[in-house]
């Protein structure tokens, strides 16, 4: 039988979509694309937006269309946090966060007997224990880089985010285990792992017995040095000097650190419930400097939060250029039900969130190209992976995306010098 899969949302995502992508290839399905005709369709949900839950509800509806006897299926946070609202879309098997495997064998058999109208479902709720749950991920055929989720769940509990109700609390991989996978991913032919997970940071408190990240990515970072370990989002308050110490000899940890901020504004900091201020995320961006040159330090912001003033929108703007950030992702706030910002007063109409967001990816552009052009007659080794635009296209330890006239280079790391700007990256030429 042939599957298709609709993936929204973030890297965790992306890592359990390829799990049971690799599930369903072990049963000896096939995969197809999303928009032609297959026996089985899943959606892959995320709900950190309003406009995820609305993409989540377009993919059901437009896999129904496509084949009205292929069963569909619907997992991730939106199916955890709104299960009557996609039950109500006549799906045919419907989990939450937890249980890919049941999931991946409930969507088997109803592609198989789709005329039985069996329905099934799971979704419990997300406060409960859960042990984490180790998927057959990291990457399929094809692919230069694989994702390594090493954490689930997060209890930091942001007054703007559904994301702890709908990944329940903090659970990690044991670190034996991550380094059992790094291996196999190296003897696989992967040349970089991402480490991702809801809130890598937290990997390791659950269990009270002082392991913390660090230990885990010197453990990865030497269970594989011929291959690249690039990080997922972190914590701000996770860059100490420690951490910086202990890490800085690593070679193949890419310097590349996606530090969370969603706001410059220590008044709207306090009341996100965010657990540091910007005087603490400017000292790890310092120590971030100091103990990797030349690295790349990107960011979250969320504009609009309620009672948003001008002066904090403007303190935003003007600590994203005291960081010197080589990239900031911006997001109008989206009002999550069930959050304490959803109630806050002084909500923001759509309109103002939408001309800040505007605003502040000006600034977020100036400083990209700021970055980009600092990278002008550097050199780096670049790990290749695709055509595009007619060159060969990669990216270099610290995310630039490189492009390079050359033959096809895919899966290798070589040695460039960069030349020019171009488009969203830069040319460079092969040394």
């Amino acid at each position: 039988m042939k599957f298709s899969f609709y993936t929204l949302g973030c890297k965790v995502n992306q890592y359990e979509t390829q799990a049971m992508q690799q599930m369903l290839l072990s049963h000896g399905h096939t995969l197809g694309e999303f928009d032609e005709p297959c026996d089985g369709y899943i959606v892959n949900s995320c709900t950190v937006t309003a406009v995820s839950d609305k993409k989540t509800r377009n993919a059901i509806r437009r896999a129904q269309k496509l084949n009205p006897n292929a069963a569909v299926g619907v997992c991730g946070c939106y199916a955890q946090s709104a299960p009557e609202e996609v039950r109500a879309l006549g799906v045919d098997v419907m989990v939450g966060t937890a249980d890919r495997e049941a999931f991946v064998l409930q969507m088997e058999q109803a592609a198989q007997d789709k005329a039985s109208h069996a329905h099934w479902e799971k979704v419990e709720p997300s406060g409960l224990p859960r042990a984490f749950e180790q998927l057959p991920a990291g990457g399929l055929a094809a692919r230069t880089r694989a994702l390594l989720k090493i954490e689930d769940g997060c209890n930091s509990f942001c007054t703007y985010c559904i994301i702890p109700y709908a990944r329940g609390r903090v659970r990690s991989m044991p670190l034996e285990a991550a380094v059992e996978e790094t291996k196999r991913l190296a003897r696989e032919g992967y040349r970089e792992i991402v480490i991702n997970g809801i809130e890598i940071s937290s990997w390791g408190w659950e269990w009270k017995d002082g392991s913390r990240l660090p230990q885990l990515l010197l453990a990865v970072c030497e269970a594989a040095p011929d291959v690249r370990i690039r990080l997922g989002s972190l914590e701000p308050r996770t860059i100490d000097e420690e951490f910086c110490t202990m890490l800085s000899g690593c070679k193949n940890l890419c310097p590349q650190f996606h530090l969370s901020l969603q706001s410059g504004s220590d008044t709207v900091l306090k009341r996100m419930n965010r657990k540091y201020d910007t005087a603490r995320y400017l000292e790890s961006v310092r120590l971030l400097h100091e103990f990797f040159p030349n690295c790349a330090v990107t960011t979250d912001l969320i504009v609009g939060f309620p009672g948003e003033t001008e002066q904090e929108f403007s303190d935003s703007l003007s600590f994203m250029q005291t960081c010197s950030l080589a990239a900031v992702h911006v997001f109008p706030y989206s009002r999550r039900k069930g959050t304490p910002a959803a109630s806050m007063p002084e909500q923001i109409e759509r309109s103002e969130k939408e001309r800040r967001a505007a605003l502040a990816g000006e600034v977020a552009a100036t400083l990209h190209t700021a970055f980009l052009t600092q990278q002008l007659g550097t050199e780096h080794d670049v790990l290749f992976e695709q055509t595009e635009k007619g060159y060969f296209t990669g990216h270099t330890m610290n995310y630039v995306k490189v492009y390079c006239a050359a033959k096809n280079l895919r899966n290798e790391i070589r040695r460039v010098r960069v030349t020019a700007l171009f488009e969203d990256g830069v040319l460079a030429e092969l040394i």
